[in-house]
């Protein structure tokens, strides 16, 4: 398999530091809100990355954590903290909030069927491992305390700006509009590892350390939960494009000065959901939930083909036509394989290895997920038997995660419920279209059945196939495809 790795620029051979075990670390929500669902596409394809990993054959142990302190709302370090401001908002505290929008986070991952993570640790429980590493930092002289807080000195570092050559000057933090520059800063790009009473009086949540009573810059909390649960090195860190800098930068700056050695291999980043007016997020007030898509009548998983559709590094584009078009065409896949019959012949394991191939192909190439479910509409045309086909269907859904064979199994009875209790007759097309005219065929060759004139059914079937439509009887009904 090979991935992108942004630290290095190029696709490279995905190879684990321990061939039992592969050790992902992802960045998990700040828990102060519902997250939209241009967040949760990053959740989706990280989640498609280790179930890939897992269908490889891999040992995988994923850790992620959740903010529930530290983070402000600028990425850097200005701001209000985006906890307090979540618990003034509703006028809760930050742990009430804190647990609310974290249970509320994974039921949106259920409902996505986004795996659970190995080990999900709250920042608030790893105070002790901040205050170690940050001690370190100090006595080795890569930190320094200034006007009571603690910053990383930059300077100490031969290159800071390791996914990107950005110009200096531009991300100067002091001539950012809205940005009021930190003059306890010895370097403008210096970060804070620990924040004490200097810097907001109000803050909710509040430790001892050595420097005084403070709490953790949000920079310094992935480091220390990835260290406590994985070790000194991680095989992949995962996160959205946006997390590049200046998060992910710091910490890898924090992390390889108080380890003293490269600490993770791949570095996966997820782009960005835009809308028309640009990236979805919180503060631009374009807010989209799952709940939300629900209430109007989508399925979550029609979501999640969506993401699936484009590749994880190309910005994806919402609008409700596009959505529209997802949910029209996952119907259309459950109705297709609806209308596979179970139990039909034996699984052809040659044509299974075959299918799989270029399932295989695509994701091995950097995840393209496009491709892979390219393969997935592919097998519903492959020269075999319907047994074969949904044994392979279900195997391509231990990473797609669309519930394929669930929704399938459960249309499969609905229709057969209406049709005893109607006592109708049923055509249903695999694709999901409509036309008229075959339509009008079918019931002609029903008619000719219950008339007992089976010459002329078969001459109606045969006149189908010869037009390309291929008939399949099922109880109460017929589904039909083109071929």
């Amino acid at each position: 398999m090979y991935l992108y790795n942004s630290a290095s620029h190029k696709k490279e051979e995905f190879v684990p530091n321990d061939p039992n075990l592969v050790k992902m670390y992802t960045c998990g929500p700040t828990v102060y809100h519902f997250a939209h669902i241009g967040n949760l596409r990053s959740y989706i394809m990280e989640d498609i990355l280790e179930k890939y990993l897992r269908y490889l054959g891999y040992n995988v142990k994923r850790v992620m954590n959740i903010t529930d302190v530290g983070h402000l709302t600028s990425d850097a370090d200005e701001g209000e903290d985006k906890m307090l401001k979540g618990a003034k908002r509703e006028h809760k505290s930050v742990m009430e909030i804190a647990k609310f929008y974290t249970d509320a986070f994974f039921s949106d991952c259920q409902k996505l069927n986004i795996k659970r993570p190995d080990v999900v640790e709250p920042a608030t429980n790893c105070i002790d491992d901040y205050i170690r590493i940050i001690t370190k930092l100090l006595d080795t002289g890569y930190a320094y305390l200034a006007g009571g807080n603690v910053y990383f000195d930059t300077s100490k570092l031969e290159r800071y700006y390791v996914f990107n050559d950005f110009n200096q000057d531009d991300l100067a933090v002091g001539v950012r509009e809205g940005v009021d520059e930190d003059t306890n800063k010895r370097n403008k790009n210096d970060f804070v590892l620990w924040f004490t009473k200097s810097k907001f009086e109000d803050q909710a949540l509040k430790w001892d350390s050595p420097w005084g009573v403070g709490y953790p810059g949000w920079h310094i909390e992935c480091s220390g939960i990835s260290m406590k649960h994985l070790g000194e090195d991680l095989d992949i860190h995962c996160g959205g494009i946006d997390n590049a800098f200046p998060h992910h930068t710091n910490e890898i700056a924090q992390s390889e000065s108080y380890l003293g050695h490269h600490w993770c291999n791949f570095w996966m980043h997820v782009h960005h959901l835009n809308t028309s007016h640009g990236k979805m997020s919180k503060s631009s007030g374009e807010f989209l939930t799952v709940s939300l898509l629900q209430e109007k009548g989508y399925d979550p998983l029609a979501y999640r083909l969506f993401c699936l559709q484009s590749h994880y590094r190309n910005n994806l584009v919402f609008t409700w036509e596009n959505l529209d078009n997802a949910q029209a065409a996952f119907n259309k896949l459950i109705n297709r394989i609806a209308a596979l019959k179970p139990g039909d012949g034996e699984v052809d394991t040659d044509a299974m290895a075959a299918m799989k191939e270029k399932f295989c192909a695509a994701m091995d190439n950097d995840l393209n997920t496009s491709l892979a479910v390219t393969a997935l509409y592919d097998v519903l045309k492959y020269k075999t038997n319907d047994a074969t086909k949904l044994a392979t269907i279900a195997d391509f859904d231990r990473v797609l995660s669309l519930s394929l064979i669930e929704k399938a199994d459960a249309r499969r009875e609905e229709l057969k419920k209406q049709n005893v209790a109607a006592g109708a007759f049923t055509i249903v097309s695999e694709s999901g279209e409509a036309d008229a005219e075959v339509e009008a065929k079918i019931q002609a060759r029903q008619d000719a059945k219950k008339a007992k004139n089976y010459a002329e059914a078969d001459r109606i079937r045969d006149e189908l196939k010869a037009a390309g439509i291929e008939l399949t009887d099922i109880p109460h009904g017929v589904t039909w495809k083109r071929i």
